[in-house]
């Protein structure tokens, strides 16, 4: 049986998932302690799950197809300050030399309250005939002030990176590890690019160490498939990738349940939150798509495009805050922190005569409820056992204790407060939701979802204490993901390639559209995506002049389908009213291609007071699995064929184009062809996208359905 490997490292513990390569269905799960102390540092603990999961399954290494892991050990590296001193070679002539000086001063980065990220300057000039042999002294010269990794920074090397390239082949030469400015991004703006490429640099040493050290060892263990490592953006990338840029595996841990809730969960359209003990990091789905930003390092902006996860101090661990003796407030200290047991998960015989308490885990904390029993037994009163008190958590979860303990637990809390036990639970979960919801509520602001349809996906192991009674709360549904526990791992197993190229072209034409195509199609096939899955969107910023080309595929020959039947046009349609919230026979199909279904209905909105009224069409593109791809408020469809597509897509698009003062603004607009969805939007010229749907149309047969999808720019 051909299996899938994922590996998720942890702090504390390293986890495994076995799955089918055939059914996506998990076989089995593993997990062994973090082996932080090994000399081999996180790799020694990487290949002792690996070697168990295996040996315990009896799978044959010629049978692993894919084998990916995740990674925390960049983002402790700078959360914990265990950073190299970086060089910065600043290559340069003229007053534009000057100035790169000026801009590639970066100074002190703060990582914690006492660690800082150290670099060091030095300057070549570019014109120099002695270019190399300088560039050598100067990585004598930092080295010698303690640079352990050096960057090559140029202004405009986006556009001609030889210099660059050069003198990081003289550092290599010399035995110090390091990166260019171009390797990193290709945006202008030497300032951040070089911070982003410092902050690549600084944990190079430890990262190639730990590549090494991991891929020789899959390799001894008879594995042939190339090591693949999970990124901040929700896919994975070769070794060889990590080797160059280390940075884009920073934040990896979060985006590996994200990875989880799309491929496994094949989430569309929703709030993916993952709960653990102390935190919930939430982050959000769009069209199939994980939102993603830069991030920040330290308070400075960087080039990095990391998943937009927003980190809340609620979790299944999460303490009772008491105030005057009341319960004000739940978390951010969790059972953990204090030393404490779960009361939910404890034996009820031990919990005798409890008295309510407070704890402070740390001299600046407030004041924490729990238990001591007969005996001198304490236990901590949790979101956990408040859940399971409330009926959120289903007989058979991962996160079921014993509601017998947590009742007699809570019961002294809940006489103080002059309230029922079930009350007071409640309240608990109503103060966590209170916290949870505002952060929900500004995603779903800021990325434009339409509550109505949006869907809470709950993974991590606690996350029936949060997710069911937060969808309640919030007035949406909810659902917890399979095997919730292990979605993160499962996210390592099944995540796709996926790369991201971005450059700085004022008034782009449709050759340099192309060009941003091509090179990021070419990055994913160079990261291990075979071409034929390989999809790429590309987005014009006019505004900031940034022309951005994301492209997504994976290992395998075709994306497999986790369910193992197409359904029926019924079924289909009874999938959207329910997602519609509209009644089975309003839902009537506009266009379909065999694999895709452009499903619609009709609904009158009213506005200002109900004195206009409007109608729309809510659209839902639906594949034969009965997965929803594409959500639109007020969607237009036409059917074509590929021999006609261009010539319909102009006077479809034309038909839904703005025009005002400011000139025009097309719709946001899809081709559809089989499974693959071309993605048009935000182009500002037909041009664009005739040039871009052609390089996936061009060779489709004359008789190839097609279906074309049009929206509102703030649709």
């Amino acid at each position: 049986m051909k299996v899938r490997i994922g590996i998720d490292v942890g702090g504390t513990f390293t986890d495994a998932a076995l799955i089918s390569n055939e059914t996506y269905e998990l076989i089995d799960t593993m997990k062994v302690p973090t082996t932080h102390s090994d000399e081999r540092g996180v790799a020694a603990g990487i290949i002792q799950v690996l070697t168990r999961i295996m040996e315990k399954n009896h799978v044959d290494p010629a049978d692993v197809t894919f084998i990916a892991h995740g990674t925390t050990q960049a983002t402790n590296a700078l959360l914990e300050g265990d950073v190299v001193r970086v060089g910065i070679i600043t290559i340069g002539q003229g007053v534009e030399g000057a100035k790169s000086k000026s801009d590639t001063q970066m100074g002190d980065i703060p990582l914690t309250a006492t660690k800082n990220l150290y670099s060091s300057n030095a300057y070549v000039a570019s014109n120099d005939p002695n270019f190399a042999q300088i560039v050598a002294e100067k990585v004598t010269e930092l080295a010698g002030l303690g640079c352990k990794a050096i960057v090559a920074a140029e202004a405009f090397s986006v556009d001609d990176p030889r210099n660059e390239q050069a003198a990081v082949a003289v550092s290599m030469k010399q035995g110090v590890s390091a990166t260019a400015t171009s390797e990193i991004s290709k945006l202008y703006g030497l300032k951040v690019r070089t911070r982003t490429a410092v902050i690549n640099a600084s944990i190079l040493p430890k990262m190639l160490d730990t590549a090494d050290m991991t891929e020789n060892s899959i390799k001894k263990a008879g594995i042939t498939t190339p090591l693949m490592v999970m990124r901040c953006d929700g896919g994975v990338m070769t070794v060889e990738e990590v080797r160059k840029r280390p940075i884009l595996t920073i934040l990896s841990g979060p985006a590996a349940g994200v990875a989880g809730a799309l491929m496994y969960e094949k989430l569309s359209d929703g709030i993916f939150l993952e709960v653990g003990g102390t935190s919930t990091d939430i982050s959000c789905v769009k069209d199939g798509k994980v939102m993603v930003k830069y991030a920040e390092v330290g308070g400075h902006k960087t080039y990095l495009t990391s998943l937009d996860v927003r980190t809340v101090g609620i979790g299944g661990g999460s303490m009772m805050r008491l105030d005057g003796g009341r319960l004000t407030e739940v978390g951010p200290r969790s059972v953990h922190i204090a030393g404490l047991p779960y009361e939910v998960y404890s034996d009820s015989a031990e919990i005798v005569d409890p008295v309510l308490k407070t704890i402070r885990a740390t001299e600046d904390d407030p004041d924490y409820a729990y238990v001591e029993c007969r005996g001198g037994k304490r236990f901590a009163l949790s979101l956990a056992g408040a859940a399971n008190i409330a009926g959120y958590v289903a007989e058979g979860d991962y996160a079921r204790g014993n509601i017998e303990a947590a009742k007699k637990a809570w019961q002294p809390l809940a006489d103080r407060m002059g309230m029922t036990v079930e009350d007071t639970a409640r309240l608990a979960l109503k103060l966590s939701a209170e916290k949870n919801s505002k952060v929900v509520r500004a995603l779903l602001e800021d990325y434009g979802m339409d509550p109505r349809t949006t869907v809470l996906v709950g993974g991590g192991g606690g996350a029936s204490a949060v997710v069911p009674h937060l969808a309640e709360t919030l007035g949406v549904k909810g659902r917890n993901a399979k095997n919730a526990p292990v979605i993160s791992t499962i996210g390592v197993a099944l995540a796709m390639i996926r790369d991201m190229v971005e450059r700085t072209i004022p008034n782009p034409q449709e050759k340099d559209i192309l060009a941003v195509r091509l090179e990021a199609e070419r990055r994913a096939i160079e990261s291990g995506a075979n071409p034929e899955t390989v999809e790429v969107s590309v987005e014009v910023d006019t505004s900031k002049n940034i022309v951005r080309a994301i492209a997504i595929g994976t290992t395998e020959l075709r994306s497999k389908d986790l369910m193992q039947r197409k359904l029926t046009g019924q079924e289909l349609q009874a999938i959207v009213a329910e997602n519609l919230d509209v009644p089975a026979a309003d839902v009537y199909s506009s266009a379909e291609n065999g694999s895709m279904f452009a499903m619609q209905a009709k609904r009158t909105e009213k506005k200002f007071f109900g004195l206009v009224k409007k109608t729309v069409t809510p659209l839902r593109l639906i594949d034969s699995e009965g997965v929803i791809r594409l959500q639109r408020q007020n969607g237009h469809v036409r059917a074509c064929t590929a021999a006609n597509w261009k010539d319909a897509l102009l006077s479809f698009v034309d038909n839904y184009t703005i025009y005002n003062d400011g000139g025009k603004t097309l719709p946001n607009t899809f081709v559809i062809y089989g499974k693959r969805m071309i993605d048009l939007c935000g182009l500002g010229d037909e041009a664009h996208m005739i040039a871009l749907a052609n390089v996936d149309l061009a060779h489709a047969d004359p008789d190839e359905p097609l279906i074309l999808i049009c929206s509102d720019r703030t649709d």
